[in-house]
């Protein structure tokens, strides 16, 4: 069974090898995959550090048109069934469920290709969720492509409820998108 833990040594070869094998934690920023391994090459201990951040203290975010934008408190996990099976993240700004507009949702996953049609990324949402409750959201937004059926179907799995249509913003490349809610109180 797929479980959920936190990022550590013992886990780090694994996720490694699936970035090495063309994964990435960033669905929209592919070469992700690429700057994971240089920083795992510089600093595993750091880099590994670095995947809980509840104080935003990292290094800024580059979103896919290169630009940069502050980082949020946030952290990841990553999918477990005896081997890596990809990671999913949740980030927020204190004392809000509002996001800033260059941040597409509160929670982000990514299951490698090898692990698809399991239904990891639904169990990996159900599984966040009491962490995203914990920090003390009353509520979660995802959002997800409008062609992205399963994306779509992970979501509504656990209680997304559609609230709109939009365009991504022009950083994120414009594409017509979903924004899901899911109540958490």
């Amino acid at each position: 069974m797929m479980e959920l833990v936190w990022p550590a040594r013992k886990y780090l070869t694994a996720y490694a090898q699936a970035l090495q094998q063309g994964w990435s934690p960033d669905n929209l920023r592919p070469e992700t995959a690429r700057d994971h391994l240089a920083s795992i090459a510089e600093d595993a201990d750091a880099f590994i550090a670095a995947q809980v951040d509840r104080d935003a203290h990292g290094k800024p975010i580059v979103l896919p048109d290169g630009s940069v934008v502050p980082r949020l408190p946030g952290f990841a996990l990553w999918m477990w069934d005896g081997d890596f099976c990809g990671s999913i993240g949740l980030r927020w700004q204190p004392g809000t469920e509002e996001l800033p507009e260059y941040c597409l949702g509160h929670i982000g996953y990514s299951v490698v290709p090898w692990k698809r049609r399991r239904g990891y990324a639904t169990r990996a949402l159900a599984l966040m969720l009491p962490y995203a409750r914990a920090e003390g959201l009353r509520h979660v937004e995802l959002t997800t492509d409008a062609a992205n059926r399963e994306s779509q179907r992970v979501i509504e799995a656990n209680g997304g409820v559609l609230l709109d249509r939009f365009d991504k913003p022009a950083a994120y490349g414009g594409a017509e998108s979903l924004r899901f809610r899911i109540p958490l109180v």
